[in-house]
């Protein structure tokens, strides 16, 4: 399974992100550095946090287990 984060442009029109941001890893209890292990692609320019992305990393993690 393969998570893919989602970046909000203007409006309500969503797109594909590169990566999750820093904020979201951390409030899914993720380490920066332990993500990419995990398959959780990262971008480190990002400093938004879609409480969506942090929903899709919990249900990522669970998957995993």
């Amino acid at each position: 399974m393969k998570v893919q984060s989602i970046v909000q442009k203007k409006g309500n029109r969503t797109k594909e992100g590169r990566g999750f941001s820093r904020g979201e890893l951390k409030e899914a209890k993720i380490d920066v550095k332990q993500a990419p292990k995990l398959g959780i692609p990262v971008d480190l320019r990002r400093k938004t946090k879609h409480e969506e992305n942090v929903k899709r990393l919990k249900q990522y993690l669970q998957s995993l287990d």
